[in-house]
């Protein structure tokens, strides 16, 4: 897989020595059956240990877009502390949410900065 657009957030490390835990990222990828919310400890979207988790779950083709984390944890705030908290502090992914009208219904795309594709 390769990424062919990446903004430059992407790039910075997730955790450096002496640091708080490390601070999840939000990315809202279309995928082929439809939208889902993801918080990831990766370091970069395009970090291979994290597409290999995507396509173990089917999903190796898809346009993301990495959304501001105070917003997913204003609009999600049921869920998100929970989740975020079950990343702790590994490298990790969860799926904060997979139902694409309540995910649309969240987002507006002129909201949403740069895509970032990634095809197998």
């Amino acid at each position: 897989m390769s990424a062919q657009v990446e903004t430059p957030a992407q790039n910075t490390p997730v955790q450096s020595e002496g640091e708080n835990p490390v601070q999840p990222r939000a990315y809202l990828l279309f995928t082929g059956s439809g939208p889902i919310l993801v918080l990831s400890t990766y370091p970069r979207l395009a970090d291979e240990r994290l597409l290999a988790k995507l396509r173990y779950k089917g999903i190796d083709k898809f346009i993301a877009y990495e959304v501001a984390l105070a917003t997913v944890e204003a609009r999600y705030s049921h869920a998100y502390q929970s989740i975020a908290a079950d990343l702790g502090g590994s490298e990790d992914l969860r799926v904060l949410d997979f139902n694409g009208h309540q995910i649309m219904a969240n987002f507006s795309l002129a909201e949403l900065g740069e895509p970032i594709r990634i095809e197998g």
